[in-house]
């Protein structure tokens, strides 16, 4: 017999609530054991409820959600899910929630919650699920500052490609704040998110690491800082350098796709790609980050014990990545490249 699973909900509109309440309840094998309209009250009700995730709105009248995200994962840590409003209008509250430690974030009208029987509403299950079972870890926020001594370049990179997705985002970050302002090595990132929070995303971690971040531009050299793939196009890098954005193909399971981006490094790069595959449901990024590693080049997965959900680290490591890493290490790695450029456009 299959074991409940606990959601405490924490939503101040009660429509809402009891709309996700039958949503969520919908199968029988997931259930709410408690509903806050308050981030005091949430977090107030976890040791008694003991949920196996919660689901955390925004906007609340006492304390805004992302602060409530950020106290329960430096204290009591347990997987949390944002339900985002109006995409694009709380100010990047979304995506710092998942630096903070939420593993996922969805808009609240990508749910399918008129329709529990749909197949919206039965994706979202699928994910809550999942999300359930998930390893968090504690986050203390002054851990994202710190910066590990450089190492003696050794290695010679000409470009690092990132694929992350749930629970990818606090470690993302972490990794990019770990590097300096004139990192030379360009960083292509693959992040799996929830549509329309992808721009959001490219923008706040501009302003909140020192490394330049943006949203890569079809066209554009990869030069210096991270470029992030942005919804609907596959981020590829050519021979000379420069960034494509395939909007030919994007099926598959994932569009942008980690595979396609490290894939493309391999042909580009060859012993100078570096493939960087982070935490993650399912295999996206283990194929390509075996490419990189056939031609040469230096392929790492995120190590167990710092991973939220071990699916895509797990796959890339079976596939034959060189190194398994946490974090601090992944930066010391990340700090010991030598920047060898690829040819520029002839």
């Amino acid at each position: 017999m299959a074991t409940t699973q606990r959601i405490l909900v924490c939503e101040d509109s009660a429509v809402y609530a009891t709309a996700l309440i039958r949503l969520l309840e919908y199968d029988g094998d997931l259930k709410v054991s408690a509903v806050c309209t308050t981030a005091s009250e949430a977090m107030a009700a976890l040791p008694r409820v003991r949920p196996d995730l919660v689901t955390m709105d925004l906007e609340l009248p006492d304390m805004n959600g992302l602060k409530a995200v950020e106290e329960i994962m430096s204290s009591q840590p347990l997987p949390i899910l944002v339900l985002s409003g109006v995409i694009g209008t709380e100010g990047g509250k979304a995506e710092s929630a998942l630096a903070f430690g939420a593993l996922d974030a969805i808009a609240k009208d990508g749910l399918g919650i008129r329709d529990p029987a749909g197949p919206e509403a039965a994706a979202f299950r699928r994910r809550v699920r999942i999300l359930c079972r998930a390893t968090v870890i504690r986050h203390l926020r002054a851990g994202l500052k710190s910066r590990p001594d450089r190492a003696e370049p050794a290695r010679p990179a000409s470009v690092i490609g990132i694929c992350a997705s749930t629970g990818g985002p606090q470690t993302l970050v972490r990794l990019l704040n770990g590097l300096p302002a004139d990192y030379a090595i360009p960083v292509l990132v693959v992040q799996h998110i929830g549509a329309g929070f992808t721009e959001g995303l490219a923008d706040w971690l501009d302003q909140e690491v020192g490394l330049p971040v943006a949203l890569a531009r079809d066209g554009a050299r990869a030069g210096p800082g991270a470029w992030i793939a942005p919804s609907g196009a596959h981020l590829k890098l050519t021979g000379t350098g420069l960034l494509f954005l395939d909007r030919r193909d994007t099926g598959g399971a994932h569009c942008p796709s980690g595979n396609a981006m490290l894939a493309s490094i391999a042909a580009a790069a060859g012993r100078t790609g570096v493939a960087v595959v982070l935490s993650g449901i399912g295999s996206d990024g283990a194929a390509g980050a075996a490419a990189v590693r056939r031609r040469g080049g230096l392929a790492i997965a995120q190590d167990r014990a710092s991973s939220a959900v071990f699916g895509m680290p797990q796959a890339a490591i079976d596939l034959g990545v060189e190194l398994a890493l946490g974090p601090a290490d992944m930066i010391t790695a990340l700090l010991g490249l030598r920047h060898a450029p690829l040819p520029g456009p002839q």
